[in-house]
């Protein structure tokens, strides 16, 4: 597991701030699991939850009595129109969390105090004060809150990881993510910085191994009634690796996609297709010369297999683990917890016009 360094910063990925609590995983009888939210990502969940072996749905929760009937008339799930009350009154060993932002905090404490394993969609909270509450009540409990980075889990993703551990790039130069497509009128609560640029921060940090030293943004509302719906990223890791960020609500189709560029040559990925090449670097100090000039140094390109499969449902079965067998989920509330600090700095930047040196900052995300 890569450690999370930066100088003046409190936590470590592997081994800082163990749980504390008396919380045992499960075992491998079948798990109860309730789904907390019927949106568009809610319903994703609840047609995984109920693919998975040995894992019954519980109960499921939702305001919007339509949704909450076709859930349960599916599902034989019990249905509760407050997810409080879901979390109060069923008899559930796991939670999951995909109502909006704003509705993380409150679910997740119930959920975890009532000793009830957590996934929670990302970003975990909308505000860091938020966040830190999530965490202490998991590391007191040690209750485990897994959040959903999905993007973590996208094979291609995992692949792209695999070869940088293997060694094809001895060393990261730069970044580079877009996230974009059009505006979803469903996202009221946060703006796309904290809701979209949630997952670039967390992957740009995975793949440099580290957290950002510094960051600085321009971000702008066009169509966004009260947030911002574009943002344009810089981040500077320790090691000098360089992310840049382009995420909006504004483009009218849907991209994802990432690039790397390291010494020995290019990733490229595109999160939405799983495909995934690699170009290599040529030899720049040795040119072939055609008339006398030197031609556009261009690189062989390989397209590398990636194993197929579903990232949620990847996630899920790396929850379900945890819960069964125990141990730290791959993307912790740590994990969210930081994307949602990274995210807000670069608010702070765009706001201030400056860069933002995170030493600082990082105290407030883990008190020392």
């Amino acid at each position: 597991m890569r450690s999370w360094l930066i100088p003046g910063w409190a936590f470590t990925h592997d081994g800082a701030a163990p749980m504390t609590g008396t919380w045992s995983p499960v075992g491998g009888r079948e798990l109860r699991v309730g789904l907390a939210g019927l949106g568009s990502m809610g319903r994703n969940h609840l047609r995984v939850i109920a693919s998975r072996p040995n894992v019954r749905l519980a109960a499921v929760a939702d305001p919007v009595a339509d949704a909450l009937d076709a859930a349960t008339a599916h599902t034989g799930a019990a249905g509760f129109s407050e997810p409080l009350a879901m979390i109060a009154e069923a008899e559930l060993d796991a939670v999951v969390i995909a109502a909006p932002t704003t509705a993380h905090l409150p679910l997740a404490l119930a959920a975890i105090e009532r000793g009830m394993a957590v996934l929670v969609e990302k970003p975990l909270a909308p505000t860091v004060e938020e966040a830190l509450k999530i965490v202490a009540a998991s590391r007191a409990s040690g209750v485990p809150v897994q959040v959903g980075h999905v993007e973590r889990f996208n094979p291609a993703v995992r692949e792209l990881g695999r070869l940088i551990d293997e060694g094809w790039l001895s060393t990261v130069y730069a970044i580079t993510s877009r996230r974009s497509g059009p505006f979803p009128a469903r996202i009221r609560d946060v703006g796309v910085t904290v809701d979209l640029a949630t997952h670039d921060v967390d992957i740009c940090s995975w793949i440099a191994g580290e957290r950002p030293s510094r960051v600085h943004a321009e971000t702008a509302q066009r169509i966004h009634d009260s947030r911002e719906d574009l943002l344009y990223g810089l981040l500077h890791f320790p090691s000098g690796v360089v992310a840049q960020l382009d995420v909006d609500w504004l483009t009218p189709a849907k991209r994802r996609q990432l690039t790397v560029v390291g010494e020995e040559g290019m990733f490229e990925l595109d999160y939405l297709t799983q495909r995934l090449t690699f170009t290599r670097a040529t030899d720049t100090t040795n040119p072939r010369l055609i008339g006398g000039y030197a031609p556009t140094f261009e690189g062989e390109v390989a397209e590398l297999p990636v194993p197929n499969g579903e990232p949620l449902a990847l996630e899920h079965d790396a929850f379900l683990r945890i819960v069964r067998e125990g141990g730290r989920p791959e993307v912790d509330a740590e994990d969210g917890l930081w994307a949602v600090g990274i995210a807000t700095a670069l608010l702070e930047a765009a706001r201030g016009r400056t860069v933002v040196e995170l030493a600082d900052f990082g105290r407030r995300l883990i008190p020392t």
